[in-house]
């Protein structure tokens, strides 16, 4: 790992801080990497039970792609470019990942907000897609990003560079909730929501949510009726089953 990322396990939670707050936390390809990596260990980790992302400091969460390093230099004899690489990894996830948003988000920064499967953001946020203020245009994040933001907002951000603010990015779904006071505060109350909740049922969910997306209807419900039958076999639901009978808290095992 790079020192532009930090990798943190704090309790059963993998802390990622881009560690750039020099640069509002611009990424390039060590940090990319390293995020990609940490989330491929995270899902071997059955410990861990969610991921947080953030920026370090205050002023950034990600302004994007670092335009003082090369990163729209790509080799092409390679198929899989470092942002993509990413955002295919965040999708085969099935450990949740929450975007703590402590300050701009922008450009690439949207694509790690859109790859998360919850975001919560301070009051002070921004988000925007700037790229075309450079002569260019948000590309691969717009492959995330195009299932969370109304078209037509989307539209405007993208080909005007526009920034909306925390509350608009609530009202229009890219973020869960914004802090009223301490960001962290905020993140521990929806942490402590999950955390008590059955890891494989998480597990499972996330699986199952992030397959059926793109599918029309029949092969979505075909899919769907085979997952809730596997689900029932695992030990998590007997356990949470027995727990409901008999008026208990249930002792989750993750299997």
């Amino acid at each position: 790992m790079s020192d532009d990322l930090l990798v943190e396990v704090r309790g059963r939670v993998l802390w990622l801080t881009i560690n750039r707050p020099e640069r509002r936390n611009a990424i390039n390809a060590a940090v990319l990497s390293g995020i990609r990596q940490a989330l491929e260990e995270a899902g071997r980790d059955r410990q861990l039970r969610a991921i947080v992302l953030t920026g370090a400091g205050e002023r950034a969460f990600c302004s994007g792609a670092d335009l003082q390093e090369p990163s729209f230099r790509f080799d092409y004899a390679q198929p899989y470019q470092w942002l993509a690489d990413l955002l295919r990894t965040a999708r085969r996830s099935t450990t949740p990942i929450i975007a703590r948003v402590n300050g701009a988000c922008l450009a690439g920064g949207m694509g790690l907000l859109a790859m998360c499967d919850m975001a919560v953001a301070s009051r002070d946020a921004v988000f925007g897609l700037p790229e075309v203020k450079v002569g260019v245009f948000p590309a691969q994040v717009l492959s995330v990003l195009q299932h969370q933001l109304p078209r037509r907002v989307l539209t405007e951000m993208c080909i005007t560079g526009a920034t909306i603010d925390a509350q608009q990015a609530l009202a229009c779904g890219l973020v869960n909730h914004v802090a009223d006071g301490e960001l962290d505060a905020k993140l521990d109350w929806l942490l402590d929501r999950l955390l008590d909740k059955s890891p494989s049922a998480i597990r499972r969910a996330l699986y199952t949510m992030k397959q059926i997306e793109a599918l029309p209807f029949e092969a979505s419900v075909a899919f769907t009726e085979s997952q809730i039958g596997l689900a029932a076999l695992t030990d998590d639901f007997r356990e949470g089953l027995s727990a409901f009978i008999e008026k208990r808290q249930p002792n989750w095992t993750g299997q």
